[in-house]
């Protein structure tokens, strides 16, 4: 049975309902990034009044602490976390990357060394399909080579084949109680990118994500990437757009037909201080909100916008209070959410486009794109 039942179509971009063992989660959807089983600076109670029915949670990290074993004991990772929506589990390719000296990638597995405490540890294909598993994700991520960029076409090219490889010994791993996505790579090589899809189209899985972006490449290569590659992918299947995640990136990701974005950037800027409003980014500690009575964006109904001005939360992330990171956590989050929930009904409207033209020319941006360090949690 195909997880994901489309309502609508407008150009390329997709209305749809993917269906998992903890319910239907309207798409196109943001996932926050829960790393370690939380959101950070937020609470549960707070995802679900704002609207989130999905979240990414990552294996890796899981697997080091507290363990996939005791989150299987305990009821798995919605009784753990008291989470009644759906979570995807990313494999922890891109964390094993990101180690770099501290790990060795043969065909086998991967060797690394643990970022806590130092520990070795081998993480196979199966281990981590069986990890995901336990902790109790609906829909798993195979293992996958992330490469970085600027790489060799040589190398590149090896891994794609090995990540093709691993794809078919997780496939073969998996339960049929969660859902499973095989991860296109190729780096920024046109050819192996529809190389990798052709690979894992072969196998067939219940969706597939677009993977080793955010990793120092231009944003106008990634998108390249993407054109390439989104249309070999099956019509009827969700398409993930991993780690990618700036408001503006969501809207172009959509019109190009992805499904499925995740990344920290609205909860990590919240932390620096970093806020979205209708027109784009704003920093918060600039001398100039000192004594600015508005809130963060007139139009915005979330908690911290209905009771605080710009002045106030500049204060308190100034003075490093710990309520600073939740109020401006909960806007950035909520702003996300309003935004998919904006798109969703432009998509089933039939007005898309309209809404694309408008988004992009009232859009300022703030902060550069720099590719990079936007999926680590």
């Amino acid at each position: 049975m195909n997880p994901l039942a489309i309502a609508k179509v407008d150009g390329q971009a997709r209305l749809a309902a993917l269906q998992t063992e903890h319910g239907s989660v309207e798409t196109p959807v943001f996932m926050p990034v829960g790393t370690q089983g939380a959101v950070k600076a937020i609470l549960q109670r707070d995802l679900k009044e704002m609207g989130v029915r999905m979240v990414l949670a990552n294996a890796y990290h899981l697997y080091l602490r507290p363990g996939d074993a005791l989150i299987r004991d305990m009821g798995g990772i919605q009784a753990f976390i008291d989470w009644d929506g759906a979570v995807l589990t990313d494999s922890g390719g891109y964390q094993i990357f990101s180690l770099g000296g501290l790990r060795k990638i043969e065909e086998e597995g991967v060797t690394f060394q643990s970022h806590i405490d130092g520990s070795k540890h081998f993480l196979t294909p199966e281990r981590i399909v069986e990890v995901q598993e336990h902790i109790g994700a609906d829909v798993c991520m195979c293992l996958d080579e992330c490469v970085a960029y600027p790489s060799s076409r040589t190398y590149t090219s090896a891994a794609v084949d090995r990540t093709t490889r691993w794809a078919a010994r997780c496939r073969n791993a998996k339960a049929p109680s969660s859902l499973l996505f095989g991860i296109v790579q190729g780096g920024m090589y046109a050819d192996l990118r529809r190389r990798s899809a052709a690979d894992l189209l072969e196998i067939g899985f219940d969706g597939y994500g677009l993977g080793g972006f955010s990793v120092g490449e231009p944003k106008d290569v990634m998108w390249e990437m993407v054109d390439e590659v989104i249309g070999l992918l099956p019509a009827d299947k969700p398409r993930y757009l991993m780690g990618v995640g700036f408001p503006e990136d969501i809207v172009e990701g959509v019109k190009k037909g992805v499904d499925m974005f995740d990344c920290v950037i609205p909860t990590r800027h919240a932390r620096n201080g970093s806020l979205f409003t209708k027109t784009g980014r704003i920093n918060i500690k600039h001398a100039k909100y000192a004594a600015d009575e508005r809130p963060i964006d007139e139009t915005c109904l979330c908690y911290t916008c209905m009771h605080f001005s710009r002045a106030y939360l500049r204060h308190l992330l100034m003075a490093r209070e710990l309520a600073a990171y939740y109020l401006n956590t909960l806007h950035n989050l909520f702003f996300y959410t309003e935004l998919l929930s904006r798109i969703r009904a432009a998509i089933g409207g039939g007005r898309f486009g309209e809404f694309y033209k408008d988004f992009m020319s009232q859009w300022k941006g703030g902060e550069l794109y720099d590719g990079s360090g936007i999926r680590d949690g």
